[in-house]
């Protein structure tokens, strides 16, 4: 039902840190807002200039869910660790970047043509996407460690090892250190951000370093929660996703630990403002946690989130919706407030017990009918909040290129208008496409089998 896919109530004002420059996709998602919207427009129809296959396909970290909970009575898992199912680029000008979780490498392609151009090798898997950051690619590796080389050729200009002694260990199918980064890397300015370590016991760690030459700025040591995740960043806090339990915030100055905010847990995290959208959950939910809080503000259920114009994009597993903002928020928090007053009106005659016949009860009991007529009015506006509604088989990627959504599927790429959601164009793709980046007029696709599709 539609109204039950839209239980979101809060204002997103997109406010990605600055990044990029150009029409380039430098880090993952686009920005550290990781809001997968980019105002490049290539022209369509597309039509695919090159494919690039790596000798091993992806090998994540972790094997997909159980197929059910049957204790929460969950069915249909829905896998919530999924950052490295295909290799994620990043591109700038006609440079492209990959890092590969099975040969352990870092790839320089020619954008323009898909050909290698050089590759740097860690000592373990290279899971998350690198960052440009200007004339510098920065990464981190499950063996420990933060590289910082050279774009023009793949030269290490320096290396951050772990300050603890080296230690490695058998885990997820490889020789990984105690201090693996399983985070991606986060660069403004004169300091890189990235998370350390899998394993509470040993000290799971958010770190901060000079992007000169790595030296330490800060180091915080985590909760009992391993760091796993494409990091994000605000103007002032970072925000550390942790695997399959919720994410961590930071304040970016000092490290101080902020919050640990409640919810689904999961991977997939998208900040709008300071406000955090993260999940999938066990059973596909998004939540959406405002600054300072801990607890959910809202929940829907979906995929993704794209946010652009004064509309939310919902993409589900086979429904891709835009939803007026303005409007929505309005009746949501009116829904919010309303729904409060009924819960408190409600405790409050089941206290009177025998007494709810009483003067007293009987007022509590009139507004409690005055309020349940208010909400179910504003129940019933919900709804037209919606502008389009369509079906979108292509559930496992979303991002924004002008005003075309570009969806991932399952053998399958697509382009939607943003204005009516009517498919404009859509491609045959070698295997699952969970990545997705725009840059330059040329729309890059990587599926789990390896392959980086190009089309343009």
């Amino acid at each position: 039902m539609v109204l039950k896919a839209l239980r979101l109530a809060v204002v997103f004002v997109l406010l990605p840190l600055p990044l990029a420059r150009g029409d380039d996709w430098p880090t993952y998602q686009h920005d550290y807002a990781r809001s997968g919207v980019t105002a490049e427009k290539p022209s369509f129809p597309l039509a695919e200039s090159w494919t690039h296959r790596a000798r091993h396909k992806p090998q994540p970290a972790w094997p997909g869910p159980a197929r059910e909970d049957p204790y929460n009575k969950v069915q249909n898992l829905r896998p919530r660790m999924t950052f490295d199912k295909v290799f994620h680029v990043v591109a700038a000008g006609e440079d492209l970047y990959f890092g590969s979780s099975a040969d352990d490498q870092v790839y320089a392609l020619d954008a323009a043509t898909g050909k290698a151009r050089w590759s740097f090798f860690a000592e373990a898997p290279v899971r998350f996407a690198p960052t440009i950051a200007g004339e510098r690619l920065c990464f981190g590796s499950d063996d420990g460690r933060v590289y910082c080389v050279a774009r023009e050729d793949g030269k290490q200009i320096w290396r951050r090892d772990p300050p603890e002694k080296d230690y490695r260990l058998p885990g997820n199918g490889r020789v990984i250190s105690l201090w693996a980064v399983r985070s991606s890397v986060v660069v403004d300015g004169d300091v890189v951000y990235f998370s350390s370590g899998l394993f509470p016991k040993e000290g799971v760690f958010v770190n901060a370093i000079d992007s000169a030459d790595g030296s330490p700025v800060w180091r915080t040591a985590s909760a009992d929660r391993p760091a796993q995740g494409y990091l994000l960043a605000s103007a002032t806090r970072l925000y550390v996703p942790t695997g399959r339990e919720n994410p961590l915030v930071y304040e970016r100055a000092t490290g101080k630990a902020l919050q640990a905010v409640q919810g689904a847990g999961g991977t997939y995290a998208l900040l709008t403002g300071d406000t955090l959208i993260f999940g999938p959950g066990k059973a596909g939910e998004l939540g959406v946690v405002e600054p300072g809080q801990s607890e959910q503000l809202a929940n829907f259920a979906g995929n993704h989130i794209l946010v652009a114009g004064g509309v939310f994009f919902l993409h589900a597993n086979d429904r891709l919706r835009a939803l007026d903002q303005v409007r929505y928020v309005e009746l949501a928090r009116k829904r919010r407030d309303l729904t409060a007053r009924k819960n408190v009106l409600t405790e409050e005659l089941k206290k009177l017990g025998r007494r709810a016949a009483s003067a007293e009860g009987l007022k509590m009991s009139t507004e409690l009918a005055a309020v349940g007529n208010e909400l179910n009015k504003v129940n019933a506006e919900i709804p037209k909040c919606v502008k389009w509604d369509v079906s979108c088989p292509q559930a496992l990627a979303l991002v924004m290129t002008g005003d075309v959504l570009i969806a991932g599927g399952d053998g399958e790429v697509a382009a939607y208008s943003a204005s009516d959601g009517k498919q404009i164009w859509s491609a045959g793709v070698d295997g699952a496409a969970y990545g997705l980046a725009v840059a330059n007029g040329r729309l890059f696709v990587s599926t789990d089998v390896g392959a980086i599709q190009c089309f343009k």
